[in-house]
């Protein structure tokens, strides 16, 4: 009788949010059969790449014992430099008038670089200078975002070109390729955190820094790369964003950073650091997204959507702190 019940436990602790997910989805058909339509569950899907691809950044970020506020606001700056490089000849309000259509790999490199180089200073600071990555990144949020504002004087920037909106698009008009980068980057993201001596120093660092220090970890050192990667993704996320919404506007994902978070903290990923998925951080995505068409195929009123979702975090935080504390 005792083995049955640690059995059953550690199902619940392992696949606890896989659990849910499925409840979730069964609850929803029943109640709504529309729900199981194969166009609705593409668009669940959909709904979630865009703060999903930022969740498996954070993901890293989170297991390293970090956060990052900026991820959002770097979306918004990398995606309206990147649009003002991707916009159609014929434009009403180009940003550069004179300036010939580009390739679209040069909007594309551009969102990533600027991403990047957001999140290598975030790393450089909190892992130089030693301040907390909550006021690093706080500061690289509000910067962030003023520099959207100052480069577009507060406009969006839309007319995008078709090789860039195709992004957004459907391949063989059935699957979205937001969803196809999306899983290119669940794959990719596994194999870094499990496969890699990358994955395995930030586990370290997140488990005890001191003892990773001892071992020879160069914390410094990963710790930019941590979040160089987190600010990469956001910058991949707003290429996804600019191609599903054919425009940017530098107002752009505003809150996106705490959904990222969300989704990565429901997935079971533990803010005392040291313990998380990608797989974790997809399902926690994937609730959040079927939450949210569940609600709007029930009607219910949007502000309440926050509300749930804000319950959910506290629910799946309490849940880590008393899991760990059974651990200590």
């Amino acid at each position: 009788m005792k083995l049955s019940r640690i059995t059953f436990k550690d199902i619940l602790r392992k696949y606890g949010i896989a659990i849910v997910l499925v409840l979730m989805v069964l609850v929803l058909t029943i109640i709504k059969p529309a729900f199981i339509n194969p166009t609705n569950l593409f668009n669940v899907l959909t709904q979630s790449c865009i703060f999903g691809i930022m969740a498996l950044g954070m993901t890293f970020v989170i297991i390293s014992k970090g956060i990052d506020l900026s991820v959002g606001s770097v979306l918004a700056f990398s995606g309206v430099v990147a649009a003002s490089f991707g916009q159609m000849s014929e434009a009403t309000e180009k940003y550069f008038p004179n300036m010939p259509v580009l390739p679209v790999i040069v909007p594309i490199l551009l969102a990533l670089g600027i991403g990047a180089a957001c999140g290598f200073v975030n790393g450089f600071l909190i892992a130089k200078t030693k301040i907390p990555a909550f006021i690093a990144t706080l500061g690289m949020q509000t910067a962030a975002r003023g520099f959207a504002l100052i480069y577009t004087s507060g406009r969006p920037v839309s007319n995008l070109v078709p090789s860039l909106t195709i992004l957004g698009s459907r391949l063989f008009n059935v699957i979205p390729v937001p969803v196809v980068i999306f899983f290119v980057m669940i794959v990719i993201s596994h194999i870094l955190l499990n496969k890699t001596r990358f994955g395995k120093n930030t586990y370290a660092i997140g488990g005890n820094i001191t003892a990773a220090e001892v071992s020879g970890v160069n914390v410094s050192k990963y710790l930019i790369l941590i979040y160089t990667f987190c600010g990469l993704l956001a910058g991949l996320a707003a290429i996804v964003f600019a191609g599903r919404v054919g425009s940017v506007h530098p107002g752009a994902a505003d809150g996106y950073e705490l959904t990222a978070i969300a989704s990565t903290t429901i997935g079971g990923t533990s803010h005392s650091g040291g313990i998380g998925t990608i797989l974790g951080a997809f399902l926690g995505a994937m609730v959040l997204a079927v939450l949210r068409n569940g609600f709007t195929l029930l009607g219910v009123n949007a502000y309440w959507q926050k509300v749930a979702e804000g319950l959910i975090i506290v629910v799946a935080v309490i849940f880590d702190m008393r899991k760990n504390a059974k651990r200590d």
